[in-house]
C-alpha cells in the first residue's frame, strides 16, 4: 500500500483483559475523507488514537506516511521511537476531540498560537499572525480576542480546528467533533470541515452525522466489536445491501 497515507493491517489493542480492537484493517489515501461510523464501544475512538500514538498498538501493523508507528527500522531490527521522534510524528497530525480542550485563561488567538510557540518554537509575533490567519480561515476573524467562555460551543470547536490546522498537518483526525454541541451549532462545524475537504485535506472522521458522511466522505467504514465490519463508498455502505448489522445501525441513527 505504498500509495496509502494510513494503512492498518490486523491492528489489535487491549486494555487489561478487555480487547477493544480485534484486528482492524483500514486504508486512507492522500486527499481522501474517510468517515467511520459504529455503535458506542466499537473501537472507533481507540483506533483513531492509535493513529497519532495516543494509544499504542498491541499487535498488527500500523503505517502512517510510510512509517511504522512507534518504531524505526535500524540494522534490520525495529527500535522504539524516542520522545523526540514521537513529538516530530505527532506534530504532523492534527486531532480534534469531542471536547474542545481549550485553555480557559487564553483568548482564541493565544490558544491557537500556543502550540506554534511551544512545539514549533515559532517567535511569538509570527505565531500570533499565523493564529489570526487560521482563525479567519474558520470564520472567527471577529472573535480572536474572546476567551472560551465568551464563545459558543461551535465557535470553541472551530478554535480547536484552527489550532490543529496551524501546525500544517498532513492528516486531520476528528473524533465525533459535533457530539458535544447543541443541534443548532452542529452545521457551523460541519461547514468548516466541508471547506477543509474541498481544499484537499486528508481527514479521518469518526461521526454519527450520516448526512455529512454521505455528502463529504470518499470512503465509509462501519466498526463493530473492534473491527471493520463493512467498508466502501458511502453509497455502498448506506445502501442497505450489506450486512444486517450495518443496516440496523444506520436505520437507528438516521
Amino acid at each position: 500500500m505504498s500509495d496509502a497515507l494510513v494503512h492498518a493491517s490486523g491492528v489489535v489493542k487491549s486494555f487489561g483483559d478487555h480487547r477493544v480492537l480485534t484486528g482492524v484493517d483500514f486504508t486512507v489515501r492522500p486527499g481522501e475523507v474517510s468517515c467511520i461510523i459504529g455503535p458506542s464501544g466499537s473501537g472507533k475512538s481507540t483506533f483513531l488514537r492509535t493513529i497519532n500514538g495516543l494509544e499504542t498498538v498491541d499487535d498488527g501493523s500500523l503505517v502512517v506516511d510510510g512509517e511504522q508507528v512507534g518504531f524505526r527500522l535500524q540494522g534490520g531490527r525495529y527500535h522504539p521511537w524516542t520522545g523526540a521522534e514521537w513529538a516530530r510524528f505527532r506534530s504532523r497530525i492534527g486531532m480534534v476531540f469531542q471536547r474542545f480542550n481549550l485553555y480557559g485563561h487564553m483568548d482564541a488567538a493565544e490558544n491557537v498560537a500556543a502550540s506554534l510557540i511551544h512545539v514549533k518554537r515559532m517567535p511569538r509575533r509570527e505565531a500570533t499572525e499565523r493564529a489570526l490567519e487560521e482563525l479567519a480561515r474558520v470564520g472567527l476573524a471577529e472573535h480572536t480576542h474572546k476567551r472560551p467562555h465568551q464563545l459558543s460551543g461551535g465557535q470553541q470547536q472551530r478554535v480547536a480546528i484552527a489550532r490543529a490546522l496551524a501546525m500544517d498537518p498532513d492528516l486531520m483526525l476528528f473524533d465525533e467533533p459535533t457530539s458535544a454541541l447543541d443541534p443548532e451549532l452542529v452545521d457551523e462545524v460541519l461547514e468548516t470541515m466541508r471547506g477543509l475537504a474541498e481544499r484537499g485535506m486528508t481527514m479521518i472522521v469518526v461521526t454519527h452525522e450520516i448526512g455529512f458522511a454521505r455528502e463529504v466522505g470518499d470512503t465509509l467504514s462501519f466498526f463493530d466489536r473492534g473491527r471493520v465490519l463493512e467498508s466502501g463508498t458511502p453509497e455502498e455502505v448506506l445502501s442497505g445491501s450489506g450486512s444486517e448489522r450495518t443496516r440496523a445501525f444506520v436505520d437507528r441513527v438516521r
